[in-house]
């Protein structure tokens, strides 16, 4: 292994939490990979436990750093899904649960609990609201903890302090309670643009016991992604990760967030092009999410941000995405009769994708088709089963084109043009999804060579903190590294120009069908 300086990513995501080793090259040298614990006690219901996921942090993290010289390592940065933890006196867990374990003190991201309380807070078109393209989210803080004081008054009264997860794992390293602008501008409805939570908002939407003391608990002290926090890690969280106390700590990013910083650094090896305004960055896993970055806020409706200095000061982040879009796909496979066979026969998912990519090509040349695209000539199926986020923001609308949609929503809106699609996460790996995008978009994407890049992008902000790296995009462009670049067909064009086409009516005819089911026509 090289010698060091080492930085250590930690990201936490939907099931399982990881850590990384990483050189300052932004190499992956170790991973490690631990399970953690989610409830599902009702439908759109999911808790989890912010000590489960710490104790799975402190495994993974003794793990990869078993082999080097602890001093080396100079920095580790944290990354986690937007989930709301919970906690009361001296920091210990409040249940979210109706069943009251006190254990399940973390309402997850993807938990759809305050579908009401999402409606109340978005009838009052309060002007915060222009930086969630017009709408918060149900699966944002504010509406979760509207639901807390009406459902769960006990828990919400006790309330010492609320987290984004995030945040939550910077506080637990150590003891400082500072929050990430990531989290609190891209989640919480914090006023980036006057370095303030709006106390009319958090009254407007019922929520004024959290606006006392100066907001202490939703976190009054703000910073940057990428700063140093504390003194580093204390005396206990030192003890249980394995490493020594003063380890540099970083503020935090959103999961995802992390994976757009790693990915904003990477070029292809052909190109010398650095400009990261030209980049989308979309990491698909359980949702996919879309990342991109400018000099100059750019509002556009449906998607959220302008979210200032989010990701990398100096930048405002817009944000889109595709709610449930792995997972959708993982169902399709797995729901059909012939999974099961294919399990047996080829054991790992990513094989049964690889057999079935091969099929569809023996499959378009069986029917004499140049391209696999047209075997969909003549079927169309609108992509969203649990709701959209982005660019129609409308979490009831049930249905590859979603991600074309986002763009040109935001060219819509005068955003500069994009010049290269990056990918990370599980669906990077599929090369058939990989190369429709380029066509779709018309845009050429590069797939990064070193894939754990939330990981890289956790342990970049480690390093940034350290003050290794000047600045946060100083540790994105050397951490980065190179990618694959793959270019669009130009001979479907014109088919992809035309299923988006169709791909706009079924929007349209789905809003009709709602209108007609309503009695609004005749």
């Amino acid at each position: 292994m090289s010698s060091g300086p080492y930085f250590v990513g930690v990201d936490v995501g939907t099931g399982s939490a990881r850590a990384a080793l990483v050189a300052a090259d932004g190499r992956v040298l170790e991973q490690a990979v631990q399970a953690i614990k989610t409830w599902n006690p009702e439908p759109d219901y999911y808790n989890q436990s912010s000590d489960n996921i710490w104790q799975s942090i402190c495994q993974v993290v003794k793990k990869v750093i078993a082999g080097v010289d602890k001093s080396e390592v100079k920095g580790i940065g944290f990354d986690a899904t937007c989930s709301l933890v919970v906690l009361g006196a001296q920091g210990s867990p409040l249940s979210v649960s109706k069943s009251g374990e006190a254990e399940q003190n973390i309402i997850l991201w993807m938990d759809h609990r305050a579908e009401q309380e999402t409606q109340e807070i978005n009838s009052f078109k309060h002007t915060l609201l222009k930086y969630v393209g017009g709408q918060v989210s149900l699966e944002m803080e504010v509406p979760k903890l509207l639901w807390l004081k009406r459902n769960l008054s006990k828990t919400f009264s006790n309330i010492w302090r609320v987290f984004d997860l995030p945040d939550f794992l910077t506080w637990r390293a150590t003891g400082v309670d500072t929050r990430s602008l990531c989290s609190v501008v891209c989640k919480w409805n914090y006023d980036a643009a006057n370095e303030s939570w709006n106390k009319q908002f958090l009254e407007q939407a019922d929520l004024e016991e959290l606006t006392r003391n100066n907001f202490e608990k939703l976190g009054s002290d703000v910073q940057p992604p990428g700063r140093k926090v504390g003194k580093g890690l204390t005396a206990k969280a030192a003890g249980e990760l394995g490493l020594p106390i003063g380890t540099v700590v970083s503020t935090s990013l959103i999961d995802a967030h992390a994976g757009a910083l790693g990915m904003f650094g990477c070029r292809s090896k052909e190109s010398k092009d650095d400009d990261v305004q030209g980049k989308m960055a979309l990491i698909a896993g359980t949702s996919t999410c879309h990342m991109s970055i400018t000099r100059k806020a750019c509002f556009a409706h449906g998607v959220w941000g302008p979210y200032q200095d989010a990701i990398i000061p100096g930048y405002f982040l817009n944000e889109g995405g595709q709610s449930i879009a792995g997972h959708l796909l993982d169902h399709v496979i797995k729901s059909h009769e012939s999974y099961a066979e294919l399990k047996s026969t080829l054991g790992e998912d990513k094989f049964i994708y690889q057999h079935l990519n091969k099929l569809l090509t023996k499959l378009a040349a069986e029917r004499g088709l140049d391209q696999v695209n047209c075997l969909t000539q003549d079927l169309h199926v609108w992509p969203d089963f649990h709701g959209n986020r982005s660019p129609i923001a409308d979490p009831t609308l049930r249905g590859m084109y979603g991600t074309r949609h986002i763009i040109e929503n935001l060219y819509q809106y005068g955003r500069a043009p994009f010049q290269t699609l990056l990918f990370c996460g599980g669906l990077a790996k599929n090369p058939l999804y990989v190369q429709c995008h380029a066509d779709i978009c018309k845009l050429p994407t590069l797939i990064p060579d070193e894939q754990e890049m939330v990981l890289v992008g956790a342990a970049a902000l480690g390093a940034a903190a350290s003050g290794h790296f000047d600045s946060l995009e100083s540790a994105s462009k050397a951490m980065g590294g190179t990618g694959h670049l793959v270019k669009p067909n130009p001979e479907t064009l014109e088919f992809h120009n035309r299923k988006y086409k169709v791909f706009l009516q079924l929007l349209k005819n789905q809003r009709q069908y709602r209108s007609i089911m309503q009695g609004d026509t005749e």
